[in-house]
């Protein structure tokens, strides 16, 4: 009823998209495109690397460099990372899991894009979202090489779906309640005025592979950030709060970390 205020907590909010077939939603992601976002990645492989710059700071160096090409050009490469298909987002207010064989449970807030391939494989924008690019970054920290084992979680979308262009000054906060107090905040910021990549730029690298443009896909694809809450040794624990508000965004996201069941080891067998 207009004008009536909804209590989010009497409704079940859910993701703005999802595929009946979870095969065709691609969940994918972009790392070390924000001003400020090489800075604790570069100290998190500090240890991995014989002296001089890591392979992150010459990542985003690279971006900085290049990453925002004239329009109809194109620039640098970014870092690049695949989540997992469909079944992978959890909706807003829905727990997110971390494996018990993860070493944590981390929030990323982001933005991310959604994308629908058309019936002549051209990549169409639907709009943005508010994110928690969900990932374990203690094991990141172990060997920068295991960053594609850590992005190999879930991921929650934010119940609004922006059309048009994302705004170019983005500000937001990024929060992690436990037991109803906050136990730790930041703000962080996106926008293309904060990113040493332009979407366009990222789009392209992502939509180049033509397996990408299969018709009828939907795609997800988080834009990154350089916030996080591991950077000022936060560790993270079952039943704590992660909330993710943004002004380009009228609702928070919020989804409560719980932890998998111990798992025997995986036996395959031959047929």
């Amino acid at each position: 009823m207009a004008g009536t205020a909804i209590d989010l907590a009497d409704v079940t909010l859910l993701a703005p998209i999802d595929h009946p077939d979870a095969a065709h939603l691609i969940v994918t992601g972009t790392g070390l495109t924000h001003l400020g976002s090489a800075e604790g990645r570069d100290m998190m492989h500090k240890g991995a690397a014989a002296g001089g710059a890591t392979d992150s700071l010459r990542m985003f160096l690279m971006g900085l460099e290049s990453g925002k090409p004239v329009h109809g050009t194109i620039g640098v490469q970014p870092e690049w990372f695949y989540k997992g298909d469909g079944d992978c987002l959890v909706a807003p207010g829905a727990p997110l899991t971390q494996p018990a064989f993860a070493g944590d449970g981390g929030e990323e807030p982001e933005i991310a894009g959604i994308y629908l391939v058309g019936t002549d494989g051209t990549p169409l924008r639907l709009g943005f979202t508010l994110g928690n690019e969900f990932s374990d970054h203690v094991t990141e920290r172990v060997n920068y090489l295991w960053l594609a084992h850590s992005k190999l979680r879930q991921a929650a979308l934010g119940p609004e779906l922006r059309l048009g262009d994302l705004p170019t000054d983005v500000r937001g906060t990024s929060r992690i309640l436990r037991d109803g107090a906050v136990l730790w905040e930041k703000p962080f910021v996106s926008g293309e005025a904060n990113m040493s990549h332009s979407i366009a730029n990222l789009e392209h690298h992502h939509f180049k592979n033509s397996q990408f443009r299969r018709p009828g896909d939907l795609h997800v694809h988080f834009f990154g950030t350089a916030t996080l809450s591991c950077a000022d040794d936060i560790t993270t624990r079952s039943g704590d709060m992660f909330e993710i508000t943004a002004d380009a965004f009228a609702l928070p996201l919020r989804n409560p970390l719980a932890l998998g069941s111990d798992a025997d080891a995986v036996i395959v067998r031959a047929l």
